[in-house]
C-alpha cells in the first residue's frame, strides 16, 4: 500500500511530518498527503471519508489550504451515526466561518440535529451553532435554541443557552425572545447551567432596557440570595478552587449585580450587604480570591453610591497595591484611577504605596502609577510629592527619566504655591535630567524669572552654582547662560541677595569664563552657542572693561562653518568694535515677558504674533519706556521662524532699538545739518558696513532681532536700502539676521481706485480700499476696514476669502483678533488676476466672531469691484 494513500493512519502522517527536517520536506509530505485526500474525495470513498477529513484539519493547523475538504464536512454531518457526526461538526468549525456562503447548506441539518433523540448529537449541533452562528441562521434556529433551554438534561441547556449568547450578540432584536428563559435560569441548582444563565441574563441586559428593568424588579433579590448561599457554602470538593466555593460563578453573578445596580438606587440598596460580606471575608492570598474581590471592588464603584462600601473598596485595591504579582498591582493602579474621580479623599490615604510603585521595577507598573500620582497632586500635598518624584529622578532608568521628568514639571508648573519653590524644583529638574526637558518647559521657566525682579538676583546665582556642578545638561546650560547675559550685573555684585540663601564672590572674568566654557564645551549645540554669542555681547556691556576679552572669543567663531556662528561673530563684533555708542542701547534688558501672552501661545490658543496697537507701555529695568512697542516675538524660542505683524504705532522700531529719536518736528525747520531720520538710517546702514542710503518708501517693517533662523525670502538688492522722508518713518531691516522679509504694504501708486463696500448688515460693515501698483497691473492690494456697528464687543473676529481660479488670493493677518464696539480694524489682502481685462474679480467671503460667547457667522459674495482690476 501507498505510505500516503488514504488509508494512511492520521498518527502515521503526523509522524511522517515531524520527521520531516527541513520545511521543504514538510511542505512535500503534506502535498502528497492532500493529492491523496483529493483522490478519495474524487472516488467518494466514504469508509475513509472521516479519516481524510482529520487529516485535513490537522493540515489546516499547520497553516496549510484546506478548502477543497469543507464539502466533506456537509457530507460527514448528513451521516447518520455519531462518529461520523462528531468529526463533520469539528471539520465544520476548525474549515469554516461565518463568512462562508457553503454555511447556508448547513442550516438544515442544524435543524434536524437539534431535534435528534440522542442528546450528544443534540450537544454537537449546539455546540457547532455557538461557534459559527451567523444572521442568517440566528433568525432561523432561534426557536429551536429557545425549545432547549427547557430541555431535560444540564447539558443540553448550558449549550443552549451559550447558544443563545452567540444570537443576541448576531441579532439583538431576538434578545427579547430570551428574557423569560433566561429568568428561569437563574433558579437553577447546577452550576454549570447558572453560570451560562447569569451569562445569558448580561447580555440580554446589555442590548435592552426594558429587560434590564425586568430583571431588576424581579431577580435582583434572587441573585444576592444566590450569592450569599454560594458565599457561604460549605466546602465541596466539585466546584473548589484554592479553598473558595466556584470563584467563576462568583465572578458572573458580581458582574450581572453590576450591570443591575447601576444607576438604580433601590437595586444598589438591596445588594450592599452581601457586597460588605463577599469584600471582608474573601480571602486575599489566592488568586481566585483576589479575582473575587477585584470584581467585587468594581460592582462596588459602579453601583449608587455607598461611602463606606466605597472606603473599603478602595483599601482592598490599597492592598492589592501591596501584592507582590504585578498584575494584581497593575489592575489596582487602573481601578484606582477610576476611584479617583469617585473618591479622591481616600485614594489620597494611599499616596505612599503608589509612590512607592513609581519606583517598581516593572515599567507598566511605573507609568501607571506615575499617571495616579500626577492626578492624586493638588495644593496641599504638591512640595512632598515634588520632593519624592525629584530624589527618584536621581536613580532612575533612563528608560523612565522622559515621563517622569514631562510628568514633574507639570506638576511643578500647575500647582507651585511661589514662585522662588518653582524656580528652585525646575533647577532641580533641569540639573538631574535636563536633556528630558522640552523647550516649552525651560521657556516658561525663563518668563517665570523675567515676571519676578525680586528674583532676578537669586535665579541667576543658583543658576551658576548648578552650572558649576551640571555642566553636561544642555537645557540647563541654555537657560543659566540667558539669565547670566541679562542679570550678569546682579550676579556679580550680589544685588537682590535673599535670607535663604548664601553670598557668593564672582568677577566679572568668572561670569565670561561660565559662557566661554559653554561656547567651547564640545557638546554645545548651535542654538546654545548661538545664545552664549548673544550673552557675551550683553556682558561686554554691562562691563566695560572686559570689552576685548569679549571681542576676542567672539572673533573666534569668524570662521566657523555655521553660517549663524559665523554671521553673529561677524556682526557682533562689529558692534563691539565700531559702535560703542549705541551698544548699551542695543543690549538693554528683555522686556518682561507676558506670562498670559506666553501661555496663550504654548496652549495654541494665541497667534504666533500679537497686535500690541493700544496696549500700554512696558517699563524695561536698565532701559528706556517704550510706548506702544512693537509687538514681542518669541525671543525665547532663537530656532522660531515667527515674525513680527506689522505695528499700527507710529513710532518707528529703529527709534526704540537705538533710543535715539529719528523723527523730525514737524514745526522745526532743518537747515544745514542731516535730518534725525536720515542720520538714524545712516547709523544703521554704517552699523551694517552698508554704503550710502538711497530715499526710501513710506512704511515700516519689524524684523526679529535675535532670529536664529535664516530666511528663504531673498536678500534684497542694497540700492534698495534706504533712508526715510523727513515726516516718514524710516524702513527697518533685520538688525543681525540680514535683510527681513517684508510684509506688502499699500503705496500711492498707480491709478487711484474708489472705495467700495464690500459686505454690510445691522451689525458689520466691510469697506476695501483698491490700489495697484505700477510695475504689477495684475495685482490688486486691498486694505479692508471692518467696522462694528453695535456696541458689543466681537472677540475671536477672523474674516475669510475665497476667489475662482484664474485669481490668485494672499491675506495678511488682521489687526487685531477683536474688534472694539462701533470701532473698527483692518487687514490688507493681494489679489493676482490672470485673466485681467477678460474676467472681473469676484470673492466669496464669510466672518465670524463672538457676541458675550455666542458664535456669529456672516457669508457673502462680493461683485461690486470696479471693471479692469
Amino acid at each position: 500500500m501507498n505510505p500516503f494513500s488514504s488509508g494512511t493512519r492520521l498518527s502515521d502522517m503526523i509522524r511522517a511530518i515531524r520527521a520531516s527536517k527541513t520545511a521543504a520536506e514538510e511542505r512535500a509530505v503534506v502535498r502528497k498527503e492532500c493529492a491523496a485526500i483529493r483522490a478519495s474525495i474524487n472516488e467518494n470513498d466514504q469508509d475513509y471519508r472521516h479519516r481524510d477529513l482529520a487529516k485535513l484539519m490537522f493540515i489546516h493547523m499547520l497553516g496549510y489550504p484546506t478548502h477543497f475538504g469543507q464539502m466533506e464536512c456537509l457530507k460527514l454531518i448528513a451521516s447518520p451515526g455519531f462518529p461520523e457526526k462528531r468529526i463533520g461538526y469539528l471539520g465544520l468549525m476548525l474549515l469554516l466561518d461565518e463568512r462562508q456562503e457553503v454555511l447556508m447548506l448547513v442550516t438544515n441539518s442544524l435543524k434536524q440535529d437539534m431535534n435528534h433523540t440522542n442528546q450528544y448529537i443534540v450537544g454537537l449541533a449546539l455546540c457547532a451553532l455557538g461557534n459559527i452562528c451567523s444572521a442568517e441562521m440566528a433568525r432561523d434556529l432561534a426557536p429551536e435554541v429557545e425549545r432547549l433551554l427547557q430541555f431535560r438534561d444540564p447539558n443540553i441547556r448550558k449549550k443552549a443557552a451559550l447558544c443563545a449568547i452567540r444570537i443576541i450578540r448576531k441579532v439583538p432584536d431576538l434578545s427579547e425572545n430570551f428574557i423569560n428563559p433566561g429568568a428561569a435560569l437563574l433558579k437553577e441548582k447546577h452550576h454549570g447551567v447558572l453560570i451560562t444563565g447569569v451569562h445569558l441574563c448580561t447580555e440580554i441586559c446589555s442590548v435592552s432596557s426594558e429587560a434590564l428593568e425586568y430583571f431588576r424588579k424581579k431577580c435582583t433579590e434572587g441573585l444576592v440570595r444566590t450569592l450569599r448561599d454560594i458565599a457561604n457554602s460549605p466546602y465541596s470538593p466539585e466546584y473548589d478552587v484554592a479553598g473558595i466555593t466556584d470563584p467563576f460563578l462568583h465572578i458572573r453573578l458580581l458582574k450581572l449585580l453590576r450591570v443591575l445596580g447601576q444607576g438604580d438606587a433601590e437595586a444598589s440598596d438591596c445588594m450592599n450587604d452581601i457586597l460588605a460580606q463577599v469584600a471582608s471575608k474573601t480571602e486575599s492570598n489566592k488568586n481566585a480570591g483576589n479575582a473575587i474581590l477585584y470584581e467585587c471592588v468594581q460592582t462596588i464603584m459602579s453601583i449608587e453610591e455607598n461611602g463606606g462600601l466605597r472606603v473599603l473598596a478602595i483599601n482592598i485595591l490599597g492592598k492589592f497595591l501591596s501584592n507582590r504579582d504585578n498584575n494584581i498591582r497593575y489592575v489596582a493602579l487602573n481601578m484606582l484611577m477610576r476611584a479617583l474621580t469617585v473618591d479622591s479623599q481616600a485614594v489620597q490615604r494611599h499616596r505612599a504605596t503608589i509612590l512607592e510603585c513609581v519606583k517598581d521595577s516593572d515599567a507598566s507598573i511605573q507609568k501607571r502609577a506615575l499617571e495616579l500620582i500626577y492626578l492624586l497632586v493638588n495644593e496641599n500635598n504638591v512640595k512632598p510629592l515634588a520632593k519624592d518624584l525629584i530624589e527618584y529622578l536621581e536613580v532612575s532608568d533612563e528608560d523612565f527619566k522622559g515621563d517622569l521628568t514631562a510628568k514633574i514639571c507639570s506638576i511643578v508648573e500647575k500647582f507651585a504655591p511661589e514662585k522662588i519653590w518653582y524656580i528652585d524644583q525646575m533647577l532641580k529638574v533641569l540639573s538631574e535630567a535636563g536633556t528630558y526637558v522640552k523647550e516649552d518647559v525651560w521657556h516658561a521657566l525663563i518668563v517665570v524669572i523675567t515676571n519676578a525682579p525680586d528674583l532676578h538676583g537669586y535665579a541667576v546665582r543658583a543658576l551658576y552654582r548648578a552650572l558649576h556642578t551640571s555642566s553636561e545638561q544642555e537645557t540647563l546650560v541654555r537657560v543659566a547662560i540667558w539669565c547670566i547675559g541679562e542679570y550678569a550685573d546682579l550676579l556679580v555684585n550680589n544685588a537682590g541677595m535673599l535670607e535663604v540663601e548664601d553670598p557668593i564672590t564672582v568677577t566679572e572674568s568668572d561670569a565670561v569664563d561660565i559662557v566661554e566654557i559653554a561656547i567651547k564645551h564640545h557638546t554645545s549645540d548651535v542654538t546654545t552657542k548661538a545664545m552664549a554669542l548673544i550673552a557675551l555681547l550683553k556682558i561686554s556691556s554691562r562691563f566695560p572693561s572686559c570689552s576685548e576679552r569679549v571681542k576676542s572669543i567672539i572673533g573666534q567663531n569668524k570662521g566657523s562653518f555655521v553660517l549663524e556662528l559665523q554671521q553673529r561673530s561677524l556682526e557682533f563684533s562689529s558692534v563691539i568694535q565700531k559702535h560703542q555708542n549705541i551698544r548699551s542701547s542695543l543690549v538693554e534688558r528683555m522686556p518682561v515677558l507676558d506670562e498670559a501672552t506666553f501661555s496663550g501661545r504654548r496652549a495654541g490658543s494665541l497667534p504666533a504674533s500679537v497686535p500690541t496697537s493700544g496696549k500700554s507701555s512696558l517699563g524695561i529695568p536698565n532701559g528706556v519706556a517704550k510706548a506702544a512697542a512693537a509687538p514681542l516675538v518669541d525671543l525665547l524660542d532663537l530656532s522660531s521662524d515667527d515674525t513680527p505683524a506689522p505695528t499700527s504705532s507710529s513710532n518707528n522700531f529703529l527709534q526704540d532699538l537705538l533710543g535715539v529719536d529719528l523723527t523730525q518736528p514737524s514745526a522745526q525747520p532743518v537747515s544745514g545739518t542731516m535730518q534725525p531720520s536720515q542720520a538714524g538710517a545712516d547709523i544703521l546702514l554704517d552699523l551694517l558696513s552698508i554704503g550710502t542710503p538711497a530715499p526710501v518708501q513710506n512704511g515700516s517693517t519689524n524684523g526679529d532681532l535675535l532670529s536664529m533662523q535664516d530666511n528663504n525670502t531673498p536678500l534684497a538688492s542694497l540700492d534698495t536700502i534706504s533712508s526715510t522722508s523727513p515726516t516718514a518713518p524710516s524702513s527697518m531691516m533685520d538688525l543681525l539676521d540680514g535683510f527681513g522679509p517684508t510684509p506688502p504694504k499699500i503705496e500711492d501708486k498707480g491709478p487711484a481706485y474708489p472705495s467700495i463696500v464690500a459686505f454690510e448688515s445691522s451689525s458689520l460693515k466691510i469697506e476695501f480700499n483698491l490700489a495697484k501698483q505700477p510695475e504689477t497691473p495684475q495685482t490688486t492690494d486691498i486694505e479692508a476696514k471692518f467696522t462694528n456697528l453695535t456696541p458689543n464687543v466681537y472677540t475671536d473676529f477672523l474674516f475669510q476669502a475665497a476667489v475662482p481660479k484664474f485669481l490668485q488670493l494672499h491675506l495678511d493677518p488682521a489687526s487685531s483678533n477683536s474688534l472694539p464696539a462701533n470701532g473698527s480694524i483692518k487687514q490688507t489682502m493681494r489679489v493676482t488676476n490672470s485673466q485681467q481685462g477678460k474676467k472681473p474679480i469676484v470673492m466669496r467671503m464669510r466672518v465670524g466672531y463672538k457676541i458675550n460667547g455666542k458664535d456669529v457667522l456672516e457669508e457673502g459674495q462680493i461683485n461690486n469691484f470696479p471693471r479692469g482690476l
